[in-house]
């Protein structure tokens, strides 16, 4: 029987109103994480479903009526539709394959075309034949041990009280020197940091909210293990190692206390991050959301995604903690949250975090964090010039990291980072999807998959990206905040371009540019200034500008129009053909 006959017969016997319930039952549930933009989507798809349109619904029609864009809008130009049913169908497949029945219904969005397809029973279900196999191993039991015993005849009882004094004191004097020696030994080793570990509790301010409480510490659970910045524990109390007692503490351990409260259809939760360790709270914050005609579900979702990058991200407290808690030569998590933090701030040979790496990959080849994080840093050119050989050198990295994690969303942004720059565009933006349907809440991924996007040509996809990832941070994202410059300036709003320009705190080639460009078009007096400003940061900016853009890999347009604002702010570029507008 083909696939198709067997998807006909799974679809044959479901009713209208069983469809309908199970989409109704799948929007109630508080464990289907999806964006307020994806189930807008599924409805809209579901509902051209139930009015008969067996065929589904084009890109345009979801673009114009769900997502809100222009009547010129064009799906080969712009991949916004393709990427939310990306993350659509990821967040349906995890759910069904973590919570669906066997017998029961789900939906899925075969690829290729925009319908809702309802079936019975989910194939990918069934076991396979490793796991069946695996109780067999675990039946398996070491045969007992006897200790041999050994004629004694002849030996006298005095010898046998010499022999028993001698061995005591022999081994008393081995367990001596083995721990003056391991002393020794982990003293001089150079310490390696692992990830922090945290505990969550969450209380309800009023008992009817208890519920509503349990539910989202659960989902945070969740997000939180999603980003693996993070060990989750159930205790604060740890079994320390003998490795752990003869030398200092390599793991941090931190309390996250908050409450819940509700007042109509707003959801607000306190918090407070603690060090376990010392006592000292670290930060507090609170989150709140407006129902705004959401469901309570839609509202837990939306505080799941703020809190989970407050403490998980890039630059949440606990990572730039654990990143600047520990002295520069700590191999390990540490070395790592370097390195992404120096990866999104824009600086340039970063060769200690570097060198990092390379001592923890050489300690440790099957560090997947640590060849993910150096992937990433060679192919954007953070760790020195980039050259065909680094290239290669970035995406054997980033490969190794993947098969090493593949759940593991750092691996896939450096998979998609190496793609892209060296020139595999399609390549990157399918890593970069993969990165963020493996943990949709993390804004870090969210940036750098807009960066992707917009230096690519897709701007309005871009751009959204990156607003969204603007707003689940604390800190907005570097590159979140570059493409929103880059767009402003795009389309010709100088101000605003100059405005986000000078929001970003940590400085490099094209947010120097940007500024200076931005000023330029308006004919502002400070553009001198700026300009001036940048010429001390890079003396060489002029003659190694299209160079530079090139390296980053924006489209020429984009460089054109930045080297007029240059050039009407006072510099004086090197001739590579016509600077046109947009």
């Amino acid at each position: 029987m083909k696939a198709e006959e067997q998807q006909r017969a799974r679809e044959s016997d479901i009713s209208c109103e069983e469809a309908r319930a199970e989409l109704e039952r799948l929007f109630s549930d508080e464990r289907f994480h999806a964006t307020e933009r994806s189930r807008a989507i599924l409805r809209y798809i579901a509902d051209r479903h139930f009015e008969g349109r067996a065929d589904g619904v084009k890109a345009y029609s979801i673009a114009l009526d769900v997502l809100g864009r222009q009547s010129n809008f064009d799906p080969s130009l712009d991949p916004i539709v393709r990427i939310e049913l990306s993350r659509l169908r990821s967040s349906l497949n995890q759910y069904y394959e973590a919570f669906g029945r066997d017998d029961g219904i789900s939906i899925e969005l075969p690829r290729g075309r925009y319908v809702a397809v309802f079936v019975r029973g989910r194939d990918c279900r069934q076991r396979s034949p490793e796991s069946s196999a695996a109780p067999a191993l675990r039946d398996i039991r070491p045969l007992p041990f006897e200790e041999p015993t050994l004629p004694r005849a002849g030996i006298s009882k005095w010898r046998e009280a010499f022999e028993r004094r001698w061995l005591k004191g022999g081994m008393i004097a081995l367990i001596g020197i083995g721990l003056a020696g391991g002393a020794v030994f982990y003293g001089a080793r150079p310490v390696t940091t692992v990830k922090p570990t945290v505990t969550l509790t969450m209380t309800a301010a009023d008992t009817e909210l208890g519920d509503e409480a349990d539910r989202t510490r659960d989902l945070l659970l969740t997000a939180l293990t999603q980003f693996e910045t993070l060990t989750v524990s159930q205790s604060t109390g740890r079994n320390r190692p003998l490795s752990a007692v003869l030398r200092p503490p390599i793991s941090n351990s931190y309390d996250i206390d908050m409450k819940y409260y509700g007042d109509g259809d707003q959801r607000t939760v306190w918090w407070q991050i603690v060090d376990a360790n010392s006592g000292d709270i670290l930060k507090s914050g609170i989150e709140r959301v407006d129902a705004d005609g959401r469901s309570v579900a839609a509202v837990q979702a939306a505080l799941v995604t703020r809190l989970s990058g407050r403490f998980a991200a890039t630059r949440s407290i606990i990572n730039t903690t654990e990143a600047h808690d520990y002295a520069e030569g700590t191999r390990g998590n540490a070395c790592v949250l370097r390195a992404d933090y120096e990866l999104d701030s824009g600086a340039t040979g970063v060769g200690k975090a570097a060198d990092c790496l390379e001592a923890t990959l050489a300690s440790d080849p099957h560090d997947a964090d640590a060849a993910a994080a150096l992937a990433s840093l060679t192919a954007s050119g953070r760790a020195g010039p980039v050259n065909a050989e680094s290239l290669d050198r970035a995406l054997q990295l980033a490969n190794r990291a993947a098969n090493l994690a593949p759940l593991s969303d750092r691996a896939s942004t450096a998979v998609m980072l190496a793609q892209f720059y060296s020139g595999r565009t399609d390549a990157a933006i399918k890593a970069g999807n993969r990165a963020l349907s493996l943990n949709p809440n993390n804004p870090d991924v969210m940036a750098k998959l807009a960066m992707v996007l917009f230096s690519s040509g897709y701007f309005a996809a871009g751009a959204s990206l990156a607003e969204d990832a603007g707003r689940a941070a604390d800190v907005v994202p570097r590159d979140a905040s570059v493409v929103l410059a880059l767009d402003a300036y795009r389309r010709g709003d100088w101000s605003t371009a100059s405005l986000l320009s000078e929001q970003v705190s940590d400085s490099d080639f094209v947010i120097w540019s940007v500024r200076a460009a931005s000023l330029g078009q308006i004919g502002s007096s400070l553009a001198g200034e700026r300009l001036a400003a940048f010429r001390k940061a890079d003396p060489g900016f002029e003659a190694s500008f299209h160079d530079k853009m090139s390296a980053y890999r924006y489209r020429a347009d984009i460089a054109a129009s930045i080297e007029q604002g240059l050039t009407k702010a006072g510099a004086h570029m090197k001739a590579n053909g016509l600077a046109v507008a947009f």
